[in-house]
Order: structure tokens, then sequence, then C-alpha cells
């Protein structure tokens, strides 16, 4: 996969100093995984869902994950082999990570709410090898969608995350059910750490997603990172970040992991569930995109009980409105900012330690083994060893890095006396809202589909709720 889409090489000056101070080593994703999951086989595992609750331990997780690991394993399936999954925060969808992580496997997580559109273009990129999908979730029939997309494509193992109320697969699909009961793989395969470990696709001024390609070696770095920068205290939190997003399946699962922390998931995002959930069992929330915590706030069943459970919130993935900072403040939350992406996951954070002006006003400043700088426009160049090693465009690869190893982001940012940042701007047409990104391009073709309008400009508006959101300045046709 590497070659195929000529990934970059790190300069060598900075991996070797990155192997020197400790921030690079040999650990894959699956030895990470299931280095976590033998130290935590007896904590508990929970998916919040309508349609598919579960309740059980890591140690469940992990067995059902090595006997998945071994049936693809016998069907051909090893290191560099790309899994696709899309799939809710289910039981299922640790499954399919783990299992995947000790094949050493390319994981492929795709947001379980793209469409046929954005799926069909993944597939057409990736070529998996094998695709792990719900059935049904929400108004999608994946059922259906996947068995349109995979008509014409030959030799991609198809497998069912299916319950009881699933009825009669297609013909191409197989049952994950039926597969977890096998005999288990005993250890994670050997895979080069430089290798790719997961394509994480991602919205921006393209019309189609971005495929962003990280290794072992950026993936297992950035676990490390985010857990250093999140206080060891407080409840264990519930995530409702989709582990088909990229930062979601960190939360949800490999940070949990090096902190030693059960793990708590929602497949939908619901205040009052999250809140009822929070009471009975004294769990928390980590943050997220502003949206996660305001919704809670603003919920008419929020006590002062619930803000006893939420003694801080890292925010991040979005705008982070200082009214929204100042109201946690006045709660008693402290908070903590980041500013990162899928390419580049942690280029600053504030911590708990950090005063208090700077963690409610600035995004931080820069986390350890990151470099950072502006250009002439402001634009912020980062470059780490949780940097992304390239597009699966490699146009966009090239476009997106210097021969010096920088990362151009496209963000503009301004740095104050002590070396804080604040996003200010941004040179890409892109909307961040509630944390997803939305390419302003895309929903002008759309609107200019429509009868009547000659022109039309998209761009981004500050949004109370969810830091921004789409607004459409247009020009109709006369008389429409």
């Amino acid at each position: 996969m590497g070659e195929r889409w000529r990934l970059r090489a790190t300069p060598a000056d900075l991996a070797a100093e990155y192997r020197a101070r400790g921030w690079w080593d040999d650990t894959t994703v699956g030895t990470l995984v299931a280095d976590g999951l033998a130290a935590m086989g007896s904590a508990a595992l929970t998916v919040r869902s309508e349609v598919r609750p579960w309740r059980g331990t890591l140690g469940d997780l992990d067995r059902a994950a090595r006997s998945l690991a071994s049936a693809l394993r016998a069907r051909g399936v090893g290191p560099g082999d790309a899994v696709v999954l899309q799939l809710p925060n289910w039981f299922e969808a640790g499954v399919a990570f783990a299992a995947a992580s000790y094949l050493g496997a390319v994981v492929v997580p795709v947001v379980h709410f793209y469409g046929p559109k954005e799926v069909g273009y993944i597939l057409d990129v990736v070529e998996p090898d094998v695709i792990i999908t719900a059935d049904r979730f929400a108004r999608t029939d994946h059922l259906e969608m996947y068995q349109a997309l995979l008509a014409d494509r030959d030799g991609v193992e198809w497998l069912v995350a299916d319950s009881p109320d699933t009825g009669p697969l297609p013909d191409r699909a197989t049952a994950v059910s039926g597969l977890l009961d096998g005999e288990p793989l005993e250890a994670p395969l050997a895979v080069d750490p430089d290798a790719p470990a997961v394509v994480g696709f991602t919205s921006g001024t393209t019309r189609n997603p971005k495929g962003v390609v990280h290794s072992h070696r950026s993936i297992v770095f950035e676990a490390r990172q985010l857990e250093a920068v999140y206080p060891s205290d407080g409840p264990a939190p519930i995530t409702g970040s989709p582990m088909g997003h990229f930062m979601g399946m960190l939360n949800a699962l490999l940070i949990p992991l090096i902190k030693h922390q059960p793990v708590h998931l929602i497949d939908k995002w619901d205040p009052g569930v999250v809140l009822a959930s929070m009471r009975a069992e004294g769990l928390g929330v980590s943050g997220g995109a502003p949206y996660f915590l305001t919704s809670l706030l603003d919920h008419p069943d929020f006590t002062d009980e619930h803000l006893a459970l939420m003694p801080y919130a890292g925010l991040g993935g979005a705008a982070v409105p200082l009214a929204v900072t100042e109201r946690a403040k006045s709660l008693g939350i402290k908070v903590f900012r980041s500013y990162g992406s899928t390419e580049h996951p942690s280029i600053t954070a504030t911590l708990l330690s950090d005063p208090e002006d700077k963690r409610l006003a600035t995004d931080g400043s820069v986390l350890p083994g990151v470099e950072m700088r502006l250009d002439e426009e402001g634009q912020i160049l980062s470059r780490g060893p949780d940097c992304f090693v390239g597009y699966t465009d490699r146009e966009l690869t090239e476009a997106a890095f210097d021969a010096d190893g920088w990362y151009h982001t496209g963000d503009v940012g301004v740095l104050d006396a002590d070396g804080y940042l604040t996003i200010s701007d941004r040179l890409s047409d892109v909307i961040i809202r509630g944390g997803e990104n939305i390419s302003a391009l895309e929903v002008e073709d759309v609107l200019l589909g429509l009868d009547g309008l000659a022109e039309v400009t998209v761009v981004a508006a500050p949004d109370a709720r969810l830091g921004e959101h789409a607004a459409a300045v247009v020009r109709v046709q006369p008389g429409a």
C-alpha cells in the first residue's frame, strides 16, 4: 500500500531523533492492543444502544477478536491487507479493530453515516481485502448499500455484524457472529512499524474525502501523547465520538488501554441517555468537540450530581467559543484545549497545570516531540512523531509537505509572548461543524443544482452550539 501511494519518508535526521528520544519504538498497534487487553481483561466494557446494547469485559473483546483474527487469517488476510470498518460504537467495532490490528492489517475506519457516494470512493481508493459493516443503523441499510457497491468488486470478503433480528444476509455476506468462537490467534503477527496502520478519511476542500495514512509509529506515539494530556483522575468517561472517525477510535479504545480504564461506549449521542448513565453508574465525560459538553449542560435533566462527575473537559476538534469555556469555568469545570487534525492529531494543548487564562482562551503550546512555526501568512506548519505519512492521493501529499518534512496545515494562528497558539482563520474552505469537516465546495455544488440559483458561495459562520455551521451567500436568477 505504501509503495502504491508513494507515501513520504520522514527525513532521516528527524527519524533518528525520534528513535533516540524514545518517541518512536518498535511497538505496533497490534502489540499495543494485545498488551493493553492482557492487563485489562477483567475491566468493564459496555455499549449503550437502543438496537445493540452490550455488557461484558475487555477480556470478552480480546477472546472474540483473537477468534475473528484467526478466521480472517485462514482466509489469507495478513500484514498490509486493508480492512474497512463501517460500524457504530458497538461491541463488534472493538472486536473488528483489535482483530485487524492483531493481523497487522491496515485499518480503514469509516464513519457510520457515510453513504454510497463516499463509501464507493473509499473502496475505489483502498481496494480492501475485507469489509466489516453493520446490518442497519439509523437511516442506513448497510446490507442494501454494500450489496450494490460490491456487485462489481470481486475478491472482497464482506462480514456483517449481525444479530437475531438481522434476518437473511445477502449471499455475498458472512455473519460475524459465526466467527467469534473459533481457535484464537495466539499473538499479533509481526509487521514493520513504519508500515501503514490506519487510513482515516476526512472531508476537506476536495469533493471526495481525503485518505490520511498513519504508520504504526505515528499511531502509537499519538495514543501515548493523548494519554499524557488527559488527566489520570476522575470517573471513567462515556465515549460518544464514533469509532469510525480517526480520533473516536483512539479515544474509545487505545487511550483507555494505556490509562487502564474501563471502556464505555454509546452508539448515538443522546444527552438524556448519557446523563442517566452518568448518574446510575458514576461515569463522566472526557470532552471532545464543544457540542458534547454543551449538549449536556443545556439538557433539562442536568443536575449538580452530574456536575460533580465532570471535574474537567478537554475541548478540541472544532472551534471552541470563549463563551463555552467561560461557562464551564463558572460551573467549576476545568477546561483544557487542544489543536490538531486527522493529519497531525496533537500539535498543541493546554494542561490542567497551565494558567487559567491560557486554558480558557488559547489552543495551547507545542506538545513534546512536536515542532511548529508560522509562515509569512500566519499559516501553521508542523512536524512531529505523530504526523501522518501522506495522503492516498500522492499529489495532495506533495502539496502538503515541503522538503524538510513540514506539514502545511492550512490553518492560520497567532502565538502570544509565552508561546501559546490561538487559531484565528483557515486558508482552506473547510467548515468544522460539531467536530465534523464539511467541504464548502461540495455544498456549493449541491446548491448550484437547485433551480433559480446563479451563483453561490458557502462559508463558515459562528454557531453557539456546534462551533461553526455552513452559511450560503447566493445570487438568484432574474425573477426567481
